[in-house]
């Protein structure tokens, strides 16, 4: 039975090393030398002064700002989740037409992209359509007072393809974006875009 036993011990307290610390501790320099940003949360800063994450939704919820997706966790990254409601919930069918009759009344389109009135499943996406984002240039250009043709090149600028052309969909940052507007109107901001329900200050 010992003979059976020590043998058993030995190789579980190697795999624990080799699986439990060798290979993570491995793996974790590996991408911190091949990828450090992406093994960096990916952060973005202005000004050495970290405003947020290229992977991390944030309200924003001012017209001067292009919107992101709607977040049933309030944009919180440590209680990422969805609504966990049945498409035929009443409470969810009223949340999204009431945000559609939103849109519809600011913008005059009664067709709205699904994804400016619906959460993610993690309730975190960074990322609108280029069509969401395209639909609110109209408010964004009233509300900072540019011609709307400059805003359009502007998200046109950063529509992001899809992983290697083929998977996944045409996408646009709305961080990256609001960074970018404030740039080109506000170049003298020392942070980025700042917005009373937005993470970033």
């Amino acid at each position: 039975m010992l003979s059976q036993l020590r043998p058993a011990i030995v190789l579980l307290a190697i795999m624990t090393l080799v699986t439990g610390g060798a290979y993570p501790l491995a793996i974790t320099a590996a991408g911190q030398a091949l990828f450090p940003h992406r093994a960096g949360s990916s952060l973005i800063s202005r000004n050495g002064v970290v405003v947020g994450s290229e992977l991390v939704g944030q309200a924003f919820t001012r017209p001067e700002y292009f919107h992101g997706r709607p977040s049933a966790v309030g944009y919180d990254a440590a209680a990422s989740g969805g609504t966990n409601l049945a498409p035929t919930n009443i409470e969810l069918i009223e949340a999204v037409a009431g945000r559609a009759r939103q849109l519809a009344a600011e913008t005059g389109v009664h067709r709205v992209p699904i994804d400016l009135v619906t959460s993610s499943g993690s309730g975190l996406d960074p990322h609108i359509s280029p069509e969401s984002a395209y639909l609110q240039i109209v408010r964004v250009a009233g509300a900072r007072d540019l011609p709307a043709s400059e805003l359009r090149r502007l998200v046109d600028m950063h529509v992001e393809a899809p992983l290697f052309g083929v998977f996944g969909e045409p996408g646009v940052n709305v961080l990256k974006l609001n960074l970018a507007l404030d740039q080109r109107t506000a170049p003298g901001d020392e942070t980025g875009p700042t917005d009373g329900a937005s993470t970033v200050k």
